[in-house]
């Protein structure tokens, strides 16, 4: 249960201090995570001052510890505790994979992103198109995953009742 307490207050750590860190970007970081064009994905480049953009890839790096950190809190709440023991088995067998892909989706999203960033890449409309589905079915899946807590909690609840 220690990993599960330790795993869960270092993800929640680690993006209060990304949220922090990246604020002053207007427009946000989702945004272009959410940029499925070149052109769109360079208009928001060219908003931000060129110590943002330096500022955001800077970030990438660090982001590894982040997703780490939130891969592994859903793994270990979905293997080491009862928290999805009330649902049914094919949402019990999918939890334990679910931010441990939305994982494996950023990190794919953040080295897309600093291939991306690093100079522009307007000629390969395909891996911009790629690096937002990752952004997409990270997010899908991240809020999947707290929706099954959610779920799990609210069916729990009105056992005890």
């Amino acid at each position: 249960m220690r990993a599960v307490w330790i795993s869960g207050v270092l993800a929640a750590a680690s993006w209060l201090v990304m949220a922090w860190h990246l604020a002053e970007l207007k427009p946000s970081v989702i945004a272009l995570q959410l940029a499925w064009d070149p052109r769109i994905f360079g208009e928001i480049i060219h908003l931000w001052p060129p110590e943002g953009l330096a500022l955001y890839r800077r970030w990438l790096p660090f982001d590894g510890a982040v997703l780490l950190a939130y891969g592994a809190f859903g793994w270990l709440l979905a293997v080491r505790t009862r928290i999805f023991s009330p649902l049914p088995r094919i949402a019990r067998a999918a939890a334990p994979f679910m931010l441990p892909l939305a994982a494996v989706l950023d990190a794919v999203e953040n080295g897309l992103h600093w291939w991306l960033t690093e100079m522009p890449r307007f000629g390969v409309p395909s891996i911009y198109l790629i690096s937002t589905t990752c952004s997409v079915l990270k997010w899908l899946l991240l809020i999947l995953f707290c929706a099954l807590v959610l779920w799990a909690l609210a069916v729990e609840d009105g056992r005890e009742r």
